[in-house]
């Protein structure tokens, strides 16, 4: 799979092979003598970390998530490759937020001793989760209360490091959905003084659920054009690259480091309409501009018949994208010769309690007064972000094809 995705999105070779090779024998002991939670463990990112650590034979893997249907996928691919284990495997479709899952968590704190390192991939990833308040507000318990709360039990747990996914976008965030990140980050910074944290910033998951790229098969499964930006540029990596930059930054991470890729700006910046013309081209198919969408969805079967195939490319005008993506801040202390593929954002400890007890008792009054709007919501983030530069169109992704 990873060696089909790496033409696609403009690369040759993995990205972290020699690195993870120099440390093989450190992260192998380290997941054979281990126990692991996996929160958020069938998405795409989550089920790739899993079979990282399920190939290193780990001494417990415990995966929860709300999708019972990704969950049974995930043993099946698990089982169909790599086989059994000697440790405990087990999977539970839990809801991180929910008084459910602190009793699960109970449990295992008596029944195996709790847990080593917890992951937490959990999240609400798609700008168009910003459209409405609703989906905004669970975006915000999802992001950060849910990763706050996770983290508090890691550390009831004994764990000796938790994980969580952030991402490019909470660097100069112009979304909401990277705001969230950011500002969960400033959450993560505060707990970091109780237990050990580290996070990964990285870019797109090439063909990842509900992504663009995903979206390409279910259209060609579908009879249905592609759909892409032109102008949108983003980085790339495999979901096996995802699953490894996740297991580095947990175990081979210091308390609060965030790691990235190092990806060249100029050579690895892709636009999605450049990557639907290479995945067209590798199907057989000669892609076929079309003018408006109507026409795209009218001659997909016209085009097939000739080894075509219709697309509609358009210039972005939706809320909260952004035109390019970076991983860090000039205002950010970066470490770049400890890993070859690897860099690392160092950050010490600094947040503000006042503005993160001010943010949790805004967001708990709103929840008690039982209505709120995306306006309170944004300036709340403006107030919490000083340099959030929120991207705002009146236009989604739901009025897109």
């Amino acid at each position: 799979m990873q060696d089909n995705i790496l033409p696609l999105i403009g690369r040759t070779a993995p990205l972290f092979e020699k690195d993870i090779s120099v440390n093989e024998a450190y992260l192998s002991e380290t997941v054979r003598n281990s126990r692991f939670l996996v929160i958020g463990g069938a998405g795409t990112i989550g089920s790739a970390i899993c079979r990282e650590l399920f190939a290193r034979n780990p001494k417990v893997l415990h995966v929860v998530d709300i999708s019972e249907n990704n969950m049974v996928e995930l043993v099946r691919d698990i089982r169909s490759s790599v086989g059994y284990g000697d440790g405990e495997f087990a999977t539970f479709a839990l809801d991180c937020g929910s008084e459910i899952f602190r009793a699960f968590i109970n449990e295992q704190k008596k029944r195996i001793g709790g847990y080593d390192y917890v992951f937490n991939t959990s999240a609400l990833k798609h700008v168009r989760s910003e459209k409405d308040p609703y989906t905004l507000m669970r975006m915000i318990d999802t992001n950060i209360f849910n990763t706050d709360s996770t983290m508090l039990m890691a550390k009831e747990c004994g764990a000796k490091k938790y994980f969580c996914v952030s991402t490019d976008k909470a660097a100069n965030p112009v979304n909401m959905m990277g705001a969230s990140k950011r500002i969960m980050e400033f959450f993560l910074n505060r707990r970091s003084v109780e237990m050990p944290v580290s996070t990964a910033r990285f870019a797109n998951v090439a063909f990842s659920d509900g992504s663009l790229l995903y979206g390409f098969n279910r259209r060609l499964d579908k009879n249905q054009p592609l759909s892409a930006p032109n102008d949108v540029r983003r980085y790339f990596v495999t979901p096996k690259e995802a699953g490894q930059l996740c297991v580095m930054s947990c175990l081979l991470g210091e308390n609060r480091d965030v790691f990235f890729p190092k990806l060249d700006h100029d050579l690895n910046l892709v636009t999605f309409s450049s990557i639907a013309e290479k995945y067209l081209r590798n199907l057989g198919y000669e892609p076929v501009q079309c003018a408006t969408e109507n026409e795209a969805r009218t001659r997909v079967n016209e085009l097939k018949a000739k080894h075509q195939y219709p697309v509609y490319f358009f210039k972005s005008d939706t809320t909260g994208e952004k035109d390019f993506e970076e991983f860090y801040t000039d205002k950010e202390t970066l470490v770049m010769d400890k890993f070859e593929s690897l860099g690392i954002i160092k950050n010490p400890v600094d947040f503000d309690e006042s503005k993160l007890t001010h943010f949790t008792e805004t967001i708990d009054a709103m929840k008690k007064k039982g209505e709120w709007s995306r306006g309170e919501l944004i300036d709340l983030f403006n107030w919490m972000i000083p340099n959030f530069n929120h991207k705002e169109t009146g236009k989604f992704l739901d009025g897109r094809m």
